[in-house]
């Protein structure tokens, strides 16, 4: 169980979760220190270490919209976050799977900043509020890369001979 740390609504682009003013610092190393650098509350959290890893952003529809910025993913993958969003826009799901980022598509979710949710196979649970929401699972092969740790670490392990699910 992983408590809810932060909550946005829809149509949050890359802009907002990593702005390009940043995007001369693309090392996954350095991109976790501008993680929602606009909201400095949220982002002093993390930088001072107050934000678990595992701890979750809540998110609505359309997550992650605006550009193909890669390190949008890196920064939310640098402190080991859970998205759960309503929708998340098609190409900060396929830069989340390759990076490896954890990803939970649950159309209707709600919560608040506190709440304590489960993430089952096809569910999430909210055990604050008891309220259920049925997830839209990724297919097997994106599965298994997200799982692996991203694109590069399920690659490696395919080619060291260790089978992938």
């Amino acid at each position: 169980m992983a408590h809810v740390v932060y909550l946005v609504g829809d149509d949050i682009s890359t802009d907002v979760i990593y702005p390009g003013r940043y995007m001369a610092t693309v090392l996954p190393t350095e991109t976790p220190q501008f993680a929602f650098v606009d909201d400095a509350a949220f982002n002093g959290k993390l930088k001072n270490k107050q934000v678990p890893p595992g701890s979750i952003i809540v998110a609505g529809q359309n997550f992650g919209c605006g550009s193909s910025r890669e390190q949008a993913v890196s920064t939310l993958k640098g402190h080991e976050l859970v998205i759960i969003a309503r929708s998340v826009a098609r190409i900060f799901m396929q830069n989340a799977v390759n990076l490896g980022l954890r990803l939970v598509v649950a159309p209707g979710i709600t919560a608040a900043v506190g709440d304590e949710l489960t993430i089952e196979d096809d569910r999430v649970v909210n055990t604050t509020s008891g309220a259920v929401f049925p997830i839209e699972r990724l297919p097997r092969a994106r599965q298994a890369i997200v799982d692996a740790g991203g694109l590069i670490a399920y690659t490696r392990k395919r080619l060291m001979g260790t089978p992938a699910a």
